[in-house]
């Protein structure tokens, strides 16, 4: 893992994902953004991430299909699972998936940085 933790942040809202990363930002870690799945997994330096937070329903490739994807590619990086919908169903298949967290939109700040926190702690010592 990187001296500073890198957060990729995958939304299809460019508002949300800007507003994450300005957060994730002020508290000393690294942040590339990505306005869909597809991007992330091109990205050259997607062996540089730490922690994905990504959104759960955006066009083309979902936030399960990204995080999937991730697997199938060997890495294990901790993923963040965020959505406007609070549905039953959605929580489940995070967790399912081996999310870190599950998180409804909103985002409540403080419980988004202690998920990265508890992500980043879980991935460094794996």
């Amino acid at each position: 893992m990187n001296a500073t933790p890198v957060i990729a942040i995958v939304d299809d809202d460019a508002a949300v994902r800007h507003a994450i990363g300005r957060l994730v930002r002020a508290f000393d870690m690294a942040v590339e953004l990505y306005a869909d799945g597809p991007a992330l997994l091109q990205s050259s330096s997607i062996d540089r991430i730490d922690c994905v937070i990504t959104d759960v329903q955006m066009p083309g490739m979902n936030g399960f299909a990204l995080c999937e994807a991730l697997r199938a590619r060997g890495l294990r990086v901790p993923v963040i699972f965020m959505t406007a919908f609070d549905l039953q169903d959605f929580a489940l298949r995070a967790r399912a998936a081996g999310a870190a967290c599950f998180l409804g939109k909103p985002l409540d700040e403080t419980e988004m940085l202690r998920c990265i926190e508890r992500a980043l702690a879980t991935h460094r010592s794996s």
